[in-house]
């Protein structure tokens, strides 16, 4: 096992560990006031349990999403790190750091790999003080989650300009998504720190443990809703959006934060 993994699972039982309230208190207070985390749309960090609660808080205030069919909305509350066309096969993880889609996608999604040469991505950056919930940036349906074990490198600006093909690197989830008859993906990237990534329709996706099996689950009548919650991250991370060619028109986000909700592209 890599170290990096070893150190997110070490973070991890800290993170779910519940301390006595006054001590559970202070820890997410702290952690609230260090990473000036907005909480107008949640509870009082004093109220949740353990840090992994505080993390994955939920909505106590529903966001406003556009609910225009003719466009797909931010999965999550994060920074876009890069965006634009695929050349061939091949994407940015940030400017000057090139990644094969083909790899980051592996020979799973072959049968579909080729509709998105040449077509369109967006990356997503969640930090540590984001909302680290993501969801149905569109009405889909669910063909395939394909879980792949790997490192667990961080995922901050740092490292994307330094570490080669990192998210090829590291452990992701994909999932293959069907939308008015064309093909996207949403890949989801561990990072260090995370001890989880959750997906609340496939329980049996376990990340972050001692394997190297990639396990691959296929659905036949999954239809998810925009805006819908698809699962969290255990910690900040990455999700990476690929598009078949020709399907949408990306809103110009580069180096923006967006919010879950969001307008970031327009079907074609």
């Amino acid at each position: 096992m890599h170290i990096t993994n070893l150190i997110s699972q070490y973070f991890g039982k800290f993170a779910k560990k519940e301390f006595s309230k006054p001590i559970q208190k202070v820890i997410n207070k702290s952690y609230a006031k260090l990473m000036k985390l907005d909480m107008t749309e949640f509870k009082n960090a004093k109220h949740y349990k353990s840090l992994n609660e505080l993390f994955t808080r939920e909505f106590i205030i529903d966001r406003q999403i556009d609910e225009s069919k003719n466009i797909f909305i931010s999965p999550t509350d994060s920074l876009i790190t890069e965006c634009g066309k695929i050349e061939n096969d091949t994407a940015l993880q940030i400017k000057g750091m090139e990644y094969s889609v083909e790899e980051l996608l592996t020979y799973y999604c072959t049968d579909s790999f080729e509709k998105v040469l040449d077509g369109d991505f967006m990356n997503f950056y969640l930090s540590p003080k984001d909302y680290h919930r993501y969801h149905a940036p569109v009405d889909f349906k669910l063909k395939k989650l394909i879980h792949v074990p790997g490192k667990l490198y961080p995922v901050n600006l740092k490292y994307l300009n330094k570490e080669f093909e990192l998210f090829v690197q590291n452990e992701r989830v994909i999932l293959e998504c069907e939308s008015q008859g064309k093909i996207f993906f949403m890949v989801f990237v561990g990072a260090l720190n995370v001890g989880q990534m959750v997906f609340t329709f496939e329980p049996q996706v376990e990340t972050n443990k001692d394997t190297k099996e990639i396990k691959v689950y296929t659905y036949d009548n999954i239809e998810i809703t925009k805006g819908e919650c698809l699962g969290y991250f255990k910690m900040g991370s990455t999700v990476v959006m690929v598009w078949e060619k020709d399907f949408v028109q990306l809103e110009n986000l580069l180096s923006q934060n967006v919010k879950f909700g969001q307008k970031i592209a327009t079907y074609k």
